[in-house]
């Protein structure tokens, strides 16, 4: 049943617990986690960063820091994660609770495990996702965004680019949350356990 798991492991919540194995991890419940606690912060960067208002700032909880271009309006934001995990849904909130809403990005491509990605790769590479992105999908209480979860399914690293905005001569984000899971693999303390007895 592990290799069967292995093979499909979308199949891991469906139909009981099967011949009365172990109950599968939380993590593989198929609920959605908040994958903030995932985050390499050393390996993330941003290309194009106001100095004053870092990517840090969106990981802090508060729209009125938040992160700002600096020349021009375009932004590159990299995460990088410490284990790979199936990235579901993101949620970037309106800097300053929308007090500038042509700071707003409207566009924002997405690429997946891409390394050192620069402004002049962006044009060269294609997206994993493309996201047309209104006021109202910045709200802080509206829905988080959804990916096409099965172009996301092994996720060590998502980059971000803001390629437009509503008018602005920079860009603002207020916030940035990521949801999906972990990628269920077996620990390998267990499995010696497991041969053991």
């Amino acid at each position: 049943s592990i290799i069967m798991a292995a093979m499909f492991p979308g199949m891991a919540g469906l139909g009981g617990g099967g011949a009365g194995g172990p109950p599968p991890e939380p993590a593989d419940d198929g609920k959605m986690i908040d994958l903030s606690e995932k985050i390499s912060k050393s390996e993330t960067y941003a290309r194009n960063e106001a100095s004053n208002f870092p990517h840090t700032n969106l990981f802090i909880g508060d729209s009125r820091l938040g992160c700002k271009s600096d020349a021009d309006e375009q932004l590159i934001v990299h995460i990088a994660f410490n284990e790979p995990v199936k990235l579901h849904s993101f949620k970037l909130t309106e800097f300053n609770s929308g007090a500038d809403p042509e700071l707003n990005p409207t566009k924002i491509l997405v690429f997946v495990n891409k390394v050192n990605i620069g402004f002049e790769d962006v044009e060269d590479i294609d997206p994993t996702q493309t996201f047309h992105l209104t006021e109202a999908d910045l709200k802080e209480g509206s829905d988080p965004i959804r990916t096409q979860y099965v172009k996301f399914q092994r996720v060590r690293s998502i980059t971000l680019f803001v390629e437009d905005n509503a008018g602005g001569d920079i860009s603002a984000i207020g916030g940035l949350k990521l949801y999906g899971r972990t990628v269920a693999t077996m620990n390998m303390n267990d499995f010696k356990k497991q041969s053991q007895e």
